[in-house]
């Protein structure tokens, strides 16, 4: 069998699919056949970060999903992201396995202190971006000499000298490292190839200005192949459950980015949503129109296990139980509102509840969503087998199950972005 390969997808709207376990793809292409007007499907996606906690390889987060496209006879253009790539390695193995979308995350170069500095550490700090090199002498004088102007939507934007410093700060060297990545896929990989920036993974909400800042800059050292951009957006976007915020707050603030990347760009505005943001789904729709791009992956993993749940109720307490566990440690690198409180109150959950208190509530969600590498990799039943393989067993054995739950979950996804 001839396996598809992915391809760029430009500024055409469009999804990503996240797939821990490589059996998610023909429910992701029934959700798209069903409600995904107008989009293109990034059916292979996978972070650095969820490949280490699944012990998966780029190769095989690739071809589960060609093998998958390849059984549906799919053949419209897809993509593949390589998320939240920090190194040049990260480039490299992703690179070789096929992937053709790169998502740059800087996020460790970035300083959440910027917004907080005295006035003299401030100005210690900028100096030290000049004479590491970050930025030249005189830099900062183009950008206060004129206002840029965003289009009706985003209107006049002026930067004042404190708050384009502050920008600096926080994030110039963060922009060094996403130009060094870049610089690196340009001599490496010898095929058509896109990029997004991700900024998303900051304590602080990204400005308009200081997203204008990246625009800028990112032209300024010659950045090529950008495709979208995923800033920090106010509000909470926890793990697993929607949105928490003022969305009328949210769109107001959408509609200046989303007119920042038509104008500067131009680019995909990218909403990393952590999975199942549906009160703002008809908003992003409505105001990003067809320059849209956004990505899920945990959900996925949620609906595999609603399909455990309903096929073996001891297999699911199990791992429930084998969670709670690990919730104190593996909770660390998420930002959630499940408590260990909560969770230790879920261990008088009766069975015959477990799909509505663990799937559908806040804090068994959160911490499902949370453990899943721990459960993927190290976790075992009480007779000594591996999480991992009963749950394949049971999805493999229940595929139809699986991929009407997909369908239904992740349509949903698609069916209120259309909507806006």
């Amino acid at each position: 069998m001839s396996l598809p390969t992915a391809s760029v997808l430009g500024l055409n709207k469009s999804f990503g699919f996240g797939d821990r376990l490589g059996l998610a793809t023909p429910g992701h292409l029934a959700a798209m056949r069903a409600h995904g007007q107008g989009f293109s499907g990034i059916f292979a996606q996978q972070s650095i970060r969820e490949m280490t906690r699944t012990q998966r390889s780029a190769e095989e987060v690739m071809s589960a999903a060609q093998r998958a496209l390849a059984a549906a006879n799919y053949t419209a253009p897809w993509g593949a992201d390589a998320d939240h790539l920090k190194t040049t390695e990260d480039i490299d193995k992703t690179a070789k396995a096929g992937f053709t979308f790169f998502t740059l995350d800087p996020s460790p170069f970035v300083n959440n202190e910027a917004d907080r500095l005295d006035q003299a550490t401030l100005a210690a700090q900028v100096a030290a971006l000049l004479k590491d090199g970050i930025f030249p002498a005189g830099w900062d004088a183009e950008y206060l000499k004129s206002a840029y102007d965003a289009g009706p939507a985003g209107g006049s934007l002026k930067f004042e000298r404190e708050g384009l410093h502050r920008a600096a700060v926080k994030y110039g060297r963060a922009i060094n490292q996403v130009a060094l990545l870049f610089n690196h896929l340009e001599t490496t990989v010898k095929r058509p190839y896109e990029i997004e920036v991700s900024v998303d993974e900051t304590d602080t909400p990204t400005k308009p200005l200081e997203h204008l800042f990246w625009a800028l800059e990112l032209k300024r050292r010659g950045v090529k192949h950008v495709v979208s951009l995923a800033p920090r957006f106010i509000g909470d976007f926890e793990k697993g459950i929607d949105y928490k915020g003022d969305l009328k707050e949210f769109e107001k603030q959408l509609r200046v980015h989303a007119a920042i990347g038509n104008a500067f760009g131009p680019y995909k505005i990218s909403i990393h949503s952590g999975s199942d943001k549906f009160s703002i789904y008809p908003i992003i729709g409505k105001v990003c129109g067809t320059r849209l791009h956004v990505k899920t992956a945990g959900t996925n993993y949620l609906e595999a296990l609603r399909v455990v749940v309903r096929v073996d109720k001891k297999l699911f307490g199990e791992i429930a139980a084998y969670d709670a566990g690990r919730f104190a440690q593996d909770k660390q690198s998420y930002h959630i509102s499940a408590t260990d409180a909560g969770v230790a109150a879920l261990a008088k959950t009766a069975p015959a509840d477990f799909e509505k208190v663990y799937l559908d509530e806040t804090t068994g969600r959160q911490l499902l969503h949370v453990t899943f590498g721990s459960t993927l990799t190290l976790g075992k039943t009480a007779s000594g087998r591996l999480f991992k393989e009963a749950i394949l067993e049971i999805l493999q054995n229940h595929a139809d199950l699986h991929a009407e739950f997909l369908t239904k979950h992740l349509g949903e996804h698609l069916r209120l972005l259309n909507q806006g």
